[in-house]
């Protein structure tokens, strides 16, 4: 389904609503943007109102989603043939090799952090086996003391 605007004149049969719209629209988008910020400044139903109408007409969207869209197929644009064959298997043995790196690269930083977490958790353990029990050292300090005699 697509919608149809126009940007055509105010005629003299428009309502104040249609041609305040149809001025908005000569002006472009930053028109109706400031239109919603002085709505919400002055009264935020009025610019809420206006956002809701603005998203609900597609005005927000109008040349921002056609741009991109473009954008996102230029990232396809490497993919593509060149033409040239020699060029193209250099390309692929070469984007083979830098995942190829990548895979190694991530597989070695997992190693990497196991072998840490290991090493902090052994030193842990052999930290705890040799600091004295808590529990015993206050026993023993309540412990009446055998007087000299």
């Amino acid at each position: 389904m697509t919608s149809y605007t126009t940007n055509l004149p105010p005629t003299p049969h428009q309502g104040w609503l249609a041609k305040s719209e149809a001025w908005l629209d000569s002006k472009g988008k930053g028109a109706w943007i400031a239109t919603m910020v002085l709505g919400f400044i002055f009264f935020w139903p009025v610019g809420l109102a206006i956002l809701a109408y603005m998203i609900w007409s597609k005005r927000m969207f109008k040349s921002s989603c056609r741009r991109r869209s473009t954008h996102m197929h230029r990232g396809f644009h490497a993919m593509k043939s060149s033409g040239n064959s020699a060029f193209d298997a250099y390309k692929a043995d070469t984007l083979a090799r830098l995942e190829q790196e990548q895979t190694d690269f991530e597989a070695f930083l997992a190693r990497l952090r196991a072998a840490k977490d290991k090493a902090e958790f052994d030193q842990f353990m052999d930290e705890r086996a040799t600091r004295p029990d808590e529990g015993d050292d206050e026993a023993d300090e309540d412990a009446p003391r055998p007087s000299q005699a």
